[in-house]
């Protein structure tokens, strides 16, 4: 996989960073966070309107027909500014779902809203028994003579918050596995409860009451929507780990500036050789990052459905503890103003912790990959 931009991804990337150094300062999403809003209309539109909500959405549904690396390109630069807006709920996790499991007709008919920011959907997939992964699935689908009936809870749906529109993965009655379900958000039964989380961004849990829904609600065949979960959350788990990459970035220059600055016995204290070597142990393990976001793209690309999934999990453990150490470190280096709400750089390790419990923490992840690693082994003395 050639990792080198060409020039409209150098466009995509400039025009990214050049909206959050003009237009998302660390004092106006301040502002918002005070507001309690899960997002911002304005600056919603903006990434509607030049196109970064529909990168990597194909130009038949209303996309520019993109790959996963310009949503890393675009989520990287969201990252470095800790933008708020649901471009990792919407944008990637519920419109790649769709995109996986909807019919060609489906995918017509709902991708364009999606597109051009006009509608808002969310993917709500995660129960308390599945601490972030596609199974298990509680929520039962009864049939009914116009099409199903919904009862169960999901949490934590990321992007949730202001979704007009919810992506519910249940288990229907009639039919093996897993089904994807679209529900309108103030369909009758249906209740939302707006989770504030800790770094200022928000979720939903959301709680159904004998909703019903059409069969024509049901996105591609019944039992069928594993694949489809299991390829949203990949090319979310890819945006996430962007995402902090861009937040390592941007903590590290921060950290360094000051350390330029702060002086302590009339030297700058980043002369102290001590502090230098907590600098490079950063910059080590932010490229440790990047080098395994880098991986899990070219298994995205190469690889078949097995090893795409251990390539998630290595990638979801590795960059999660990476950004903690990182981000925990820069607060180390600020000393007590590190610790304040006022100042930036405490801000980028609450959305590491936050981001840690998304889509599985690294510690279920880390069980994940030592799972397949002792079915491949059994396997292995099997064949001898």
């Amino acid at each position: 996989m050639n990792f080198t931009l060409n020039a409209e991804q150098q466009l995509l990337q400039d025009s990214v960073r050049r909206f959050v150094d003009k237009d998302y300062s660390f004092e106006t999403r301040t502002a918002l966070v005070k507001a309690r809003m899960p997002s911002s209309a304005p600056h919603w539109r903006t990434l509607a309107d030049n196109g970064w909500l529909a990168a990597a959405l194909p130009e038949s549904c209303g996309g520019l027909g993109g790959s996963i690396v310009d949503t890393v390109l675009i989520a990287q630069q969201l990252g470095r500014g800790l933008v708020l807006e649901p471009f990792l709920g919407g944008a990637v996790l519920a419109a790649q779902t769709l995109l996986a499991a909807g019919t060609q007709a489906q995918c017509e008919q709902w991708l364009p809203a999606l597109a051009d920011g006009s509608r808002k959907f969310a993917l709500a997939y995660s129960e308390a028994a599945s601490r972030g992964f596609a199974e298990p699935v509680a929520l039962v689908a009864t049939p009914t003579p116009e099409g199903y009936a919904l009862n169960g809870c999901k949490t934590l749906v990321c992007g949730g918050a202001d979704a007009d529109g919810f992506i519910v993965s249940v288990r229907a009655a009639d039919a093996e596995g897993i089904t994807l379900v679209l529900v309108e958000a103030d369909a009758p039964g249906l209740a939302r409860r707006v989770l504030p989380l800790h770094d200022g961004s928000f979720a939903a849990e959301l709680t159904f009451s004998s909703v019903q829904v059409s069969r024509d609600s049901v996105l591609g065949e019944p039992g069928n929507g594993l694949a489809a979960l299991q390829h949203g959350l990949a090319h979310a788990t890819a945006a996430l780990g962007a995402e902090l990459v861009g937040a390592m970035e941007r903590a590290i220059e921060i950290t360094a500036d000051y350390l330029k600055m702060r002086k302590q016995f009339g030297v700058p204290i980043g002369s102290f050789q001590a502090l230098q070597h907590r600098m490079a142990d950063m910059a080590a393990e932010l490229e440790l990052a990047r080098s395994m976001l880098y991986a899990l793209l070219a298994s995205l690309e190469n690889d078949d459905a097995p090893a795409r999934q251990l390539a998630v999990s290595q990638a979801r453990s590795v960059i999660g503890r990476a950004a903690r150490f990182v981000c925990g470190q820069a607060i180390q280096l600020h000393g007590g103003i590190g610790m304040t709400e006022e100042y930036q750089v405490g801000h980028f390790y609450k959305r590491a912790v936050v981001a840690d419990i998304l889509f599985g923490s690294s510690d279920a992840h880390d069980a994940a990959c030592a799972a397949q690693l002792q079915q491949d082994l059994l396997q292995k003395d099997y064949q001898a």
